[in-house]
């Protein structure tokens, strides 16, 4: 996942590979509480692992759950054993229970603690300060009518909250609860419900209710744990006498159709390397799919969340989709995207991609009944109209719709840095408008607020979208030994979201990986080490993880980075063969979203169309009492005149020697940093690019 502060996006191209998708976040909590609340233990696999999951795991740790959990970020298994006997709910222990920024798990606890609590037990329950400014008194205000005992902390109808003991409950008359401004309100008291339920128990919806996919999901869930719930419409409930969670020992979590529709319209506006009309995007599981097609897999037409309505928004603008039983096929129809005017009313998360979807429609795209957009992780409407007038759209805004229209030309695009509000689908859609037919590129700030529904979306994106080598931003941090251009360059790549490449290190780890396989590094092993060299990251498995090296599974950085291996590293870079053979491995380093790259050539011979190219160099007496702390400090023995001596020897062989020789690049920026920090040199690196940027 990326944590960096901003992630500037390269303008790109088209798309194809395999893309998993991680499991629905409404699935996932609600499939969590409700094991919760059952008797027995629950397995559930599939589980999303992201903020929002992690808050109600954490809850329900606190409350007596037993939770262990497996698996990875995508397709983790936990399993629960819930608070399902009538006993153990009743010495339930207090808690302050830190919601951050869940409503999934906010509003279906305070139904569930408000049933819950007993005795002198007392729950707190907060969040982040938007959390606190999202309303909840009408599900508040239904949970007083059964007699629950809630105050507001804050300011009346909004968290925090402090919920205690009910002295009864007031079954008897049915439970009133709005329906036009959150589906939340009512899958709370769904879900929360048959916990009393020693008679029948009724809800009326007041006002029309939005979002009913979500209610379906909730109805769904319920029916596998065990609760039949009757439906009159959309406006009467009613919770069966007698209805007891059962669990179904085990669930699996469907992937996330909200996620899905990022990947759908990517296959709306995909084009080929040649810009043809011809370009699919397969969201199937059939390993008899076309080999070149992006393939999604985890959800299908079959989907309970209503977000798979989002496919019949995609065809609307212009998209061919080919369905069936867990996949989707979806081509590049109608070119531009068709203008459209729809109530979103059934797809309300998934109608922020159609925002960013119809900067490349032919006209005013219109979407309606969107007032929930304005109580969700940010006031939605107004976050999407101002992002969207920073690339030049032109939007229309009201109390529950907006309309879009996209820049009149190509030339009419602009770029900017993409404010998110904390708000992952924001971060997410936008990711979108990359692929402006302007070649601009995009900022995103914050993008580590996918974590909230899809940690690695920017990965997952990275991994099917293509561009141009020439687009991929470069960095190249080239100087002396020992003058620092690992540490800054490292330091760089993290600051960024880029990738990293040590070329030294490939030089060092060429002769490692040679010395094992009981090769010598001259001449007459020239063939074989560069064949080794070729095939360090796809035989050796390779890999920069920070400061470590890893070959083969095993950390050989403290070996690689010895003065022995700095020895053995440059016998081998004179041998032609394995020079080659690593400045075309070193090439494909550079991948999405960027890259920083150090070395001695980096930028005069490696990648001379860099971006931004940095000369560093530090005198030879600060860069030899580096090497003599840094040797030190690992336990290596080390006189301080003699690597002074080594050093400025070292310096002379690099910068006399026939190929690619020590020198700074024509267009480099010189940086001296004998008495700077490795931060302090970042600072004046991230400067010089922020002020080659076009934000």
């Amino acid at each position: 996942m990326f944590s960096t502060h901003f992630l500037d996006l390269p303008p790109l191209k088209h798309a194809s590979g395999t893309v998993v998708l991680p499991g629905s976040k409404s699935i996932s909590n609600r499939v969590l509480l409700l094991a919760a609340l059952s008797q027995g233990t629950t397995l559930v696999h599939d589980l999303l692992d992201s903020d929002d999951t992690q808050v109600m795991l954490t809850a329900l740790e606190q409350l007596g759950c037993k939770i262990v959990k497996s698996g990875s970020s995508v397709g983790s298994t936990v399993e629960i054993t819930g608070l399902g006997d009538a006993n153990k709910r009743q010495y339930l222990p207090s808690a302050n229970l830190y919601m951050g920024n869940a409503g999934t798990a906010m509003r279906p606890l305070t139904a569930a603690l408000a049933l819950l609590a007993s005795g002198t037990t007392e729950f707190e329950l907060s969040g982040v300060p938007r959390m606190h400014e999202r309303p909840i008194g009408d599900l508040v205000d239904g949970l007083r009518q059964l007699g629950c005992q809630i105050d507001y902390m804050g300011q009346d109808g909004y968290p925090p909250l402090k919920i205690k003991a009910a002295t009864s409950y007031q079954l008897n008359k049915a439970i009133k609860v709005r329906g036009d401004v959150s589906s939340q309100f009512l899958t709370a008291l769904l879900l929360a419900l048959p916990l009393i339920a020693t008679q029948d128990i009724v809800i009326e919806v007041q006002g029309e209710l939005i979002s009913k996919p979500y209610i379906e999901i909730t109805l769904n869930l319920l029916a596998r744990f065990g609760i039949n719930v009757q439906r009159d419409g959309w406006q009467k409930f009613t919770i069966p006498v007698g209805s007891r969670y059962v669990s179904p020992g085990s669930i699996h979590v469907e992937a996330d159709a909200s996620s899905a529709s990022y990947f759908i319209a990517l296959g709306a506006i995909n084009t080929t390397a040649d810009d043809v009309f011809t370009s699919k995007i397969s969201i199937k599981n059939d390993s008899t799919s076309n080999s070149q097609a992006l393939r999604i897999e985890g959800v299908g037409v079959d989907s309970i969340q209503g977000d798979i309505r989002f496919v019949e928004a995609a065809q609307a603008m212009g998209a061919i989709v080919k369905s069936g039983p867990n996949h989707l096929e979806i081509s590049r129809g109608a070119w531009p995207l068709k203008a459209v005017d729809l109530d979103c009313n059934h797809i309300p998360d998934a109608a922020m991609t159609l925002a960013v979807m119809a900067l490349y429609a032919d006209g005013t795209t219109t979407l309606r009944n969107i007032a929930s957009w304005r109580v969700k992780e940010t006031d939605r409407i107004v976050a999407m109209a101002t992002e969207l007038r920073k690339l030049g759209a032109k939007v229309v805004e009201g109390a529950d719709f907006i309309s879009i229209t996209p820049p009149a030309a190509v030339s009419d695009w602009a770029t900017a840095p993409i404010h998110t509000y904390d708000d992952h689908r924001v971060a997410m859609c936008f990711s979108l408008a990359a692929f402006n037919p302007a070649g601009l590129p995009l900022r995103i700030l914050d993008p580590k607020c996918v974590a909230k529904t899809f940690p690695d979306y920017f990965e997952t994106l990275f991994s099917v979208v293509q561009t141009n080598a020439s687009a991929i931003p470069v960095i190249t941090i080239d100087g002396p030994s020992a003058s620092g251009k690992g540490s800054l360059a490292s330091n760089l790549a993290q600051q960024l979201g880029y990738h990293y490449l040590d070329s030294g290190a490939l030089y060092r780890v060429t002769a490692f990986a040679a010395l094992q396989q009981g090769l010598s590094l001259e001449a007459k092993d020239e063939v074989a080490i560069a064949a080794l060299a070729a095939n360090l990251v796809e035989k050796l498995h390779l890999r920069f993880e920070g400061d470590i090296i890893w070959l083969n599974g095993e950390d050989v950085s403290d070996d690689v980075r010895s003065e022995a291996g700095g020895m053995h590293a440059s016998l081998v870079s004179v041998l032609p063969l394995v020079r080659q053979a690593l400045i075309e491995l070193q090439h494909s380093f550079r991948a999405l979203p960027g890259l920083v790259a150090d070395g001695r050539d980096m930028g005069t011979v490696i990648f001379p169309d860099a971006a931004l190219k940095v000369f560093l160099t530090a005198s030879a007496e600060k860069r030899a009492l580096r090497r003599h702390k840094q040797l030190i400090s690992k336990g290596f023995p080390a006189i301080l005149d003699t690597l002074r001596v080594d050093l400025e020897a070292r310096d002379a062989r690099d910068s006399s020697r026939s190929v690619a020789p020590l020198k700074p690049a024509q267009d480099a920026k010189h940086l001296d940093n004998s008495d700077l920090s490795i931060e302090e040199s970042a600072n004046h690196v991230l400067n010089w690019w922020q002020g080659k940027q076009r934000f």
